[in-house]
């Protein structure tokens, strides 16, 4: 599968070409659009990620031209395993630069990626193979007043940010109440959760909570009641880092849209910068998550984040859209 060098043509689909591939376990199904163009990808991003009924992913990734007058080699769009778009994903961006250049798309090396963010830079080896193995991707740097993410918190104004900012056990009673889970919050003691909050945005809105131990962490219902808390009207990413040393951090994630994943290269670089800001790490960190290890750097001079890591290919396959539309109905 390549990117086709004529302009695309909608002609209908119904055998959809798609690779499975993953960055240390963040898993999607990748598909070229030349290929198969789509136009109901929320439908099919829901469609495909289900791990009973479809091929099973954290999501769906497009890969198409860049828009008309921009300065890059490729174009991703992004779903969420509910069928909602994301500006960018980290992990899949690597993945989107190993599919364009094992394909012979492009060989440029950095390679330019269209994103919701923009244009994102990546640096990519070869491994023993001869395909891609490792990308470095400049994540640009931290969006940090809360007017940029959509984040309304009492008594804050746009602009500011909310860096070590209070968010007590009584705050983590009320986030689960709301969302109608009625499990107590006995867990915040023995896991050691650290009454503050800092919210980061790396084209995408995170929350990183620290703790002494994030595995005594209950994600699964923990994670939705803030995803979905008043204080993030578009949703929100969640974090629980457990800081090793100052160059080393573990962490485990909801993803909004998603759940639980193995891991979250957008997640990554927001913890990197939150463990900055409140002097819990150094600038350069390993950050280990239960798909792996990414490396992460917040350059102190031109303020950009960049982060390195795999990327795997799985298998190539077809999917049927007709099961998409089968499978949507019964939703």
């Amino acid at each position: 599968m390549r990117l086709s060098k004529m302009p695309l043509t909608k002609m209908p689909c119904v055998k959809m070409p798609f690779s499975k591939m993953h960055g240390i376990g963040n898993d999607y199904v990748y598909v070229d659009l030349s290929q198969c163009p789509i136009d109901n990808p929320a439908e099919v991003a829901r469609a495909v990620s289900d791990r009973h009924t479809g091929i099973g992913s954290d999501g769906l990734i497009l890969i198409d031209h860049p828009s008309r007058g921009v300065d890059a080699h490729a174009r991703m769009r992004m779903f969420n395993a509910d069928g909602s778009e994301a500006q960018m994903c980290g992990n899949g961006i690597r993945c989107v630069t190993k599919f364009v250049v094992d394909r012979g798309i492009s060989s440029e090396n950095p390679l330019r990626v269209e994103t919701g963010r923009g244009v994102l830079e990546m640096q990519w080896w070869l491994g023993e193979d001869g395909f891609v193995s490792e990308v470095e991707v400049d994540m640009g740097a931290p969006i940090l007043d809360i007017a940029s993410m959509s984040v309304r918190w009492p008594g804050v104004l746009g602009g500011a940010r909310i860096i070590g900012a209070p968010w007590t056990v009584a705050m983590w009673s009320d986030a689960l109440g709301a969302q109608g889970i009625t499990r107590g919050v006995d867990w915040v003691t023995s896991a050691g959760v650290e009454s503050v909050a800092t919210v980061v945005s790396m084209g995408n809105p995170h929350i990183v909570f620290w703790c002494r131990d994030a595995a005594a962490v209950p994600i699964d219902s923990v994670g939705v009641a803030v995803e979905r808390h008043a204080y993030f009207p578009q949703r929100i990413n969640v974090h629980f880092v457990q800081a090793i040393s100052r160059r080393e951090l573990l962490m485990r994630t909801w993803e909004r849209g998603s759940g639980v994943t193995l891991a979250c290269g957008t997640g990554a670089s927001a913890v990197c910068v939150a463990g900055v800001l409140e002097d819990r790490c150094d600038r350069a960190v390993a950050v280990n998550l239960p798909g792996g290890k990414l490396s992460l750097r917040w350059d102190e001079f031109d303020g950009r984040v960049r982060m390195r890591g795999s990327a795997t290919h799985v298998f190539d396959g077809e999917w049927d859209l007709h099961t998409t539309r089968a499978i949507d109905a019964t939703r």
